[in-house]
């Protein structure tokens, strides 16, 4: 955000010198007019080092993680609470964020809110950092005069989707990285160990088993048309993310994610738990319950849940009750659409979301455990078969050529 030397005359006569961050030279004038001063000059410095920046790519990106934000939410609840103006906390933030990035979009907040912008206005003009669930709250604090109440409960949605995340990663870094490992073996084994022993069953002369012939078949191919066939890999694996990226492509991988075995049924949770904590934390902040069903709708993560969370919404529009839609759509379990139900007739629906939310992220750590379990001995299996299948393969003729040479008696 620029700089802005200015000259300015006080309400007692005196000239006033100094410089001032804003985010236009209008800002910067409106700001020195709160403040009784009647400006004499303004004028934007241009500085060597953000030229620079601005001709590799602009200002810098914040790299700002979801538990990061969580902090920054905490302490501002916590400074606001205590009788800290807003502007003067988020001063205090800005001074103490160490992420340039970070920093500097704090700032431009902190400018507009000077300025005389509403916090969330301010906030929204950020979405990549601050979304809409997080601006929508902040709107709702904003309105009912409970800004402090309303960032605390949003520091603790945000440190319960990291957790909830932290478990989804912990499931999946064993399974990926054996895998890949699994693979790199494989494909070594293959390119170069296996064809040192072609050379010497030639010689030998011995008749191949057909496990074996394949096996040499197979490694042939690898090795001779190495480039072709990683080409072509690593151009299915772009096709693949480039179909994935369309409406149609994206909703079949997100239904094959919700049924695929082993892991579908966890991420099927992982949406619904989302689902839950993210509309109850919604309701319980404000927010009329259609806009938070519009909201949910594009932050549940999975495209198929999402589609029957629209369509509950359009019913919900119409005047209709959102278990009933919900359950038409054969997308959520009995239990979470009858308990919605339950909670709409008797105006305790976001304590019952609550108990959905609290009920499925138990039930993500249960099968996140039960996975890692399952997964260690099932790779271990994978890596048998392959690896002794392709040794099997190998001592096959070995032990041909030894009954062959035997003596008989």
């Amino acid at each position: 955000m620029p700089n802005f030397k200015y000259r300015a005359r006080a309400g007692d006569g005196k000239s006033v010198e100094g410089t001032l961050t804003a985010s236009t030279e209008a800002d910067a004038a409106g700001s020195l007019r709160r403040q009784n001063l009647v400006v004499l000059s303004l004028e934007e410095q241009r500085e060597a080092g953000r030229m620079v920046k601005g001709l590799f790519g602009g200002p810098p990106r914040p790299h700002v993680t979801t538990g990061d934000l969580a902090i920054f939410t905490r302490q501002l609840s916590t400074m606001i609470s205590a009788g800290i103006p807003l502007l003067e906390s988020l001063e205090i933030l800005e001074e103490q964020a160490e992420d340039p990035g970070f920093k500097l979009r704090v700032a431009e907040v902190v400018a507009k809110v000077r300025g005389g912008s509403d916090f969330s206005d301010s906030l929204s003009e950020h979405p990549k950092l601050f979304s809409r669930i997080y601006v929508s709250m902040v709107r709702s604090g904003e309105a009912s005069g409970q800004l402090d109440t309303i960032l605390k409960r949003l520091a603790e949605y945000m440190e319960a989707s990291e957790a909830l995340k932290r478990e989804i990663r912990s499931a999946m870094t064993y399974p990926t990285v054996s895998l890949a490992l699994i693979l790199a073996i494989t494909i070594s084994l293959m390119v170069f160990i296996v064809p040192k022993f072609k050379d010497i069953f030639i010689s030998m002369g011995v008749e191949l088993p057909l496990l074996t012939d394949y096996l040499l078949k197979t490694s042939d191919f690898m090795r001779d048309y190495f480039l072709f066939w990683v080409a072509g890999c690593v151009a299915l694996f772009f096709v693949f993310l480039a179909y994935k990226k369309t409406p149609a492509g994206e909703k079949q991988w997100h239904r094959f994610l919700l049924y695929v075995p082993v892991f579908g049924p966890l991420f099927k949770k992982v949406a619904i738990s989302r689902f839950a904590r993210t509309f109850a934390t919604l309701i319980q902040s404000g927010v009329p319950i259609l806009g938070a069903l519009e909201i949910v709708g594009n932050t549940i993560g999975n495209r198929v849940l999402e589609d029957a969370v629209k369509e509950a919404r359009e019913s919900v529009r119409q005047g209709a009750t959102l278990g009933e839609p919900l359950a038409k759509s054969k997308q959520f379990p009995p239990m979470v659409t009858r308990m919605i139900a339950i909670g709409e007739k008797a105006g305790s629906l976001e304590q019952l979301l609550e108990k959905i939310s609290e009920f499925y992220d138990q039930q993500v750590k249960a099968s996140v455990k039960a996975l890692t379990s399952l997964i260690e001995p099932l790779m271990i299996a994978v890596m048998g078969c392959l690896v002794g299948g392709i040794v099997l393969a190998i001592f096959l003729p070995i032990l041909k050529i030894q009954e062959a040479v035997r003596p008989k008696h």
